[in-house]
């Protein structure tokens, strides 16, 4: 076993955690039940582990259409560790088919949990766990939308996350970290999205008994920046209320391109004191988001609900329901089973995007006290029929966490205090 590293002492870094060693294609693996799991390929990396294609053991190789993968990472590290307390009590295949027959519903976008353990190579101990496997997420998608989603759409997502959030806060725990990188679309359905990354779900109500409301300032700010809540800001433990308030910043989001305080999110006060304000007014929030034509009443109505809940409080899940689904009816559109992701009217693709930052550069490149100034590009000369030409040279995409086998999920998110980015499911 190697040495347990120091754990930081005050004013410094965070310790480094170790990624997992990655293993062949056809290790097995033995979970807690007995049960053995094959591995296939690796198709990604999320906080510090890795995530493989698996299947149950048998003498195939695991393909390309595995429906499961597999989180691994060093035991002594603890993301994993945390998320899989969430799973382990609450993301159980019969609790969740339980819980959709008592509602009705025919889907519940909440990963199920299928196994975990403990595996020994080369001397070392690594954790595991067995999860479905999920396709794209949806911050690809909103980028791919030019980064604004269409009302309907919008709405169809929040009802969703509605169905999630009640089954995970009738299980004790509170999520404290929803965005759209952190939704992601079914592997085999993509009319179908699940709420991922419990990396930071809280029992927030152990024994049916909900906490009580204390502020620590060592957790200040604690989840994604730009859409924690202000509970989380004051440094209490996130409550269901929270998971309400960061969802609503989501919608305005999807539906606006940005939120008012995004220009500073390297200020967490500022960031926090922006967020008091559109709460003391929520009216004067919506006004500097959308134009009066575009205004959604059912978001603020919405945002209103929420605001007026107490920390302890059970939200009221119809009403907010019948909000959104008012909200449906006031453009003429019908909660279906069909989640469009088409780029709204005015919204840029992200290729002019890209031709707009490029040109943004250049201009601001050209210029030297007022000065006009040679601009200057990289260009690649290509020869045809005995002709130079010239094209601009193509940059490297962006690097991102692979998620699920099929697609990437973006960079880590902005959490305090150096909090690593725990995976993703």
């Amino acid at each position: 076993m190697p040495p347990k590293a120091k754990a930081a002492g005050k004013g410094r870094a965070p310790v480094k955690r170790k990624l997992a060693e990655e293993f062949p294609p056809g290790e097995v693996l033995t979970d807690t039940g007995k049960k053995s799991w094959k591995l296939g390929v690796p198709v990604g990396q999320g906080g510090f582990g890795l995530i493989y294609l698996a299947d149950e053991n048998s003498a195939k190789s695991v393909g390309a259409d595995a429906r499961y993968v597999i989180k691994v990472e060093p035991s002594e590290n603890g993301p994993l560790f945390s998320e899989l307390k969430f799973y382990m009590r609450a993301a159980k295949p019969d609790l969740i088919q339980s819980w959709m027959r008592s509602r009705k519903l025919k889907h519940l976008g909440v990963p199920r949990y299928w196994g975990s353990g403990l595996h020994e190579r080369g001397g070392k101990r690594y954790r595991f766990m067995v999860i479905d496997r999920l396709g794209t997420d949806l911050q690809k998608k909103f980028e791919e939308c030019g980064k604004r989603f269409p009302r309907k759409l919008v709405l169809q997502l929040s009802l969703r996350l509605l169905d999630i959030l009640e089954y995970i806060h009738d299980h004790e725990y509170v999520h404290a970290d929803i965005k759209a990188s952190n939704l992601m679309l079914s592997h085999s359905d993509p009319n179908q999205v699940y709420l991922v990354d419990y990396g930071l779900a809280y029992r927030y109500s152990p024994d049916g008994v909900p906490k009580e409301y204390k502020e620590d300032p060592k957790r200040c700010h604690d989840g994604t920046i730009e859409f924690t809540s202000i509970d989380a800001h004051k440094g209490a433990s996130a409550c269901r209320r929270s998971d309400l308030e960061i969802l609503c910043y989501c919608m305005v989001q999807w539906l606006c391109g940005r939120l008012p305080w995004e220009d500073k999110l390297q200020d967490p006060l500022y960031v926090r004191d922006s967020k008091i304000k559109c709460q003391e007014n929520i009216s004067q929030f919506m006004t500097k988001c959308f134009s009066s034509q575009d205004k959604p009443d059912e978001i603020q109505k919405f945002m209103e609900e929420v605001k007026s809940l107490g920390y302890q409080d059970k939200p009221p899940y119809e009403k907010l329901r019948s909000i959104l689904q008012a909200g449906l009816k006031t453009i003429q559109a019908k909660n279906d089973d069909k989640l469009e992701f088409t780029p709204v009217n005015g919204a840029a693709s992200p290729r002019a995007q890209k031709a707009a930052k490029r040109r943004k550069a250049e201009d601001e490149e050209s210029e030297t006290d007022g000065s006009p100034m040679k601009k200057k590009r990289v260009t690649k000369k290509k020869e045809v029929n005995g002709v130079k030409k010239t094209r601009p040279k193509k940059a490297d995409p962006k690097s991102r966490l692979v998620e699920m086998g099929t697609q990437t999920s973006p960079g880590l998110a902005k959490r305090s205090r150096g909090r690593p980015k725990k995976t993703s499911t």
